[in-house]
């Protein structure tokens, strides 16, 4: 399907309000939040004006590094272009993803990591029922995904797609920053390259609501080569992360070869070192489980970021830099997702350990308040906590 004559609605000023409403979740407390919905109005206005004028576009970004677990870069801009983020992303993805493989997960709505998770567990289910058949997996790891998108081969299928030349502009406004480059050379690390010596015609900020969006088109291409040339039919991908399954170790050896050389010609990307072709008996690590035909239990790191979180959460408690509403919220997410694991002990563990303290308190001091969380018996509001997360675009996990 073509995405034609949609500019006039993704920047009517109702689109643009619930985009002020989508992107001021979570964060209506910020400076730049609160100073920006104080006239919230006019700043709106003033944004169209700047978009319908042809000026649009943004200025610098702001940088810094996590650890989760490995080190990655991560870029913000300004609130009034996540504003207009959000404006594009309400119209214009959910036109894109019926154009999506069934197989397709990350940042489309109900098809989030548990998601994924479960679909390739189907098919794990599936292969376990062929007795005597022994299946291998092949795990498709590209090298630096977001920091090697070429935008020429972006903006290219994005003008396949979208027949609107206005909002196009927007788009490229977007992805060609001309103050900050996102890009890496080939096999480099982010803390390896200086700002000064990076990219400007490859690569997209990493914590964008859009480069997600562009994340999914841009990997479309793949899915379709996979699904329709190769007759591929044991098949997830989560963004970047694909994981393939097949009885014939030789098969699988065949589709990386051709997989390598469609993602080097045709989208000037490759595969990195990670790559390879095991037993699906020893279980397949992907989107922070490692899954079995039978079980599925968290990844070591994952238990270890989930518990060094929790820990986090109960100090910004006891420092009362947080309500309690958000602190359970948080604890509720993690034991939510765990539902889903085979994980009872972890379960157990995380429930002995989410005692919630207000203040100082030791045995010789009557002032702090203990705060029992959820018991374990009252899990619905787990449930309908989850689903909310789990629907939610990447960027508001962020």
């Amino acid at each position: 399907m073509k995405i034609k004559n949609v500019f006039d609605i993704i920047f009517s000023m109702e689109n643009l309000y619930g985009a002020l409403e989508d992107a001021s979740r979570g964060r209506r407390y910020q400076s730049d939040v609160l100073e920006f919905n104080a006239d919230a109005w006019e700043n709106l206005k003033a944004l169209r004006e700047e978009i319908l004028s042809g000026t649009y576009g943004i200025e610098r970004y702001y940088i810094f590094y996590i650890h989760e677990p490995k080190l990655r870069m991560i870029m913000s801009i300004a609130f009034k272009h996540r504003v207009v983020q959000w404006a594009i992303y309400r119209v214009i993805n959910p036109m894109l993803v019926p154009g999506y493989i069934r197989d397709s997960y990350g940042c489309i709505p109900g098809r989030g990591s548990l998601s994924a998770m479960k679909r390739l567990k189907y098919w794990l289910e599936q292969a376990d029922r062929r007795e005597g058949e022994s299946w291998y997996y092949l795990k498709l790891d590209i090298s630096k995904y977001f920091y090697r998108v070429s935008h020429r081969i972006l903006k290219k299928i994005l003008a396949k797609k979208i027949k609107d030349k206005r909002l196009l502009e927007v788009l490229y406004a977007v992805i060609n920053c001309r103050h900050t480059p996102f890009g890496l050379p080939p096999g480099k690390k982010p803390e390896e390259v200086p700002l000064e010596e990076r990219l400007y015609d490859v690569g997209m900020p990493i914590g964008n609501l859009l480069s997600q969006m562009f994340a999914n088109i841009y990997l479309d291409t793949l899915d379709q080569f996979c699904k329709r040339t190769l007759g591929i039919r044991h098949y997830v991908r989560y963004m970047d992360d694909i994981i393939i399954l097949s009885n014939s170790k030789a098969q699988l050896r065949g589709w990386k070869d051709r997989v390598g050389l469609f993602l080097e010609s045709e989208l000037e990307l490759n595969l990195n070192n990670k790559t390879c072709i095991r037993p699906i008996g020893q279980g397949i690590e992907f989107v922070g489980y490692r899954v079995w035909a039978g079980r599925v239990v968290l990844r070591k790191s994952t238990t270890l970021r989930i518990k060094r979180c929790l820990k986090g959460i109960r100090k910004l408690y006891s420092q009362e830099k947080i309500p309690l509403q958000k602190a359970t919220e948080s604890f509720i997410c993690y034991i939510a997702m765990l539902k889903h694991t085979d994980s009872k002990a972890l379960v157990d563990k995380l429930y002995e350990d989410m005692v919630l303290v207000k203040g100082d308190r030791n045995e010789n001091k009557e002032e702090g308040e203990f705060v029992p969380v959820f018991p374990q018996e009252e899990l619905s509001v787990c449930d309908e906590f989850f689903r909310m997360y789990e629907g939610m675009p990447l960027a508001w996990q962020v």
